[in-house]
């Protein structure tokens, strides 16, 4: 055999070895974001189930703050409805408004010393506030692994791979400002 074409069938191996390697990465990259998104769909489905017991148990003792209720009710629906639809822009928007829910109703419950003595919404309070950190954590995760993807899919030559083969860029799961925004102390005490 000629010496150049073992050279030339050498290259042409090693340059398909890479690219296979290269297309395999994106695949693992996607699945990972894919993996992050499970981890939050599971605990956004855990605290979609406590919403309503920690609802229930409230209009046991504030019967006049429906309007807080149901906010927090229209807010579970909205997150529900971006999470089966895999919406990410709108579980955004619509996670905003449930945090900003939640928050009036555990200031509102503080008005109530039978609510805040009761061992049901203790419980609750805290399996809610602990799924809502879960949630954070498992956004920064969710967050961190759609970057990891969306810069491999721009990079040369990785863009080759991705444009060829239908890569596309995971979007993030962000909270609109006002979850962001620093909290109006004189607001939540004047």
């Amino acid at each position: 055999m000629d010496t150049g074409l073992i050279i030339v069938l050498a290259i042409a191996v090693i340059a398909a070895f890479y690219f296979i390697s290269l297309y395999n990465h994106l695949v693992q990259l996607k699945h990972g974001v894919t993996r992050a998104w499970a981890n939050i769909d599971v605990l956004l489905k855990q605290r979609h189930d406590e919403l309503p017991k920690l609802v229930e148990t409230c209009k046991q003792h504030m019967g006049y703050e429906q309007k807080t209720l149901t906010d927090v009710i229209t807010a579970r629906s909205a997150v529900a409805t971006a999470r089966e639809q895999g919406d990410v822009a709108a579980l955004g928007r619509a996670e905003t408004q449930l945090r900003l829910g939640l928050g009036n109703l555990f200031a509102v419950a503080e008005d109530y010393p039978e609510l805040t003595a009761s061992d049901s919404f203790h419980h609750l309070r805290s399996r809610i506030t602990g799924l809502e950190s879960g949630i954070a954590d498992r956004r920064e995760y969710y967050n961190d692994s759609v970057n990891h993807l969306n810069v491999r899919i721009e990079q040369f030559p990785d863009v080759i791979i991705a444009r060829r083969f239908g890569f596309a860029a995971a979007p993030l799961l962000e909270f609109d400002d006002a979850d962001k925004a620093d909290v109006n102390l004189q607001q939540l005490f004047g």
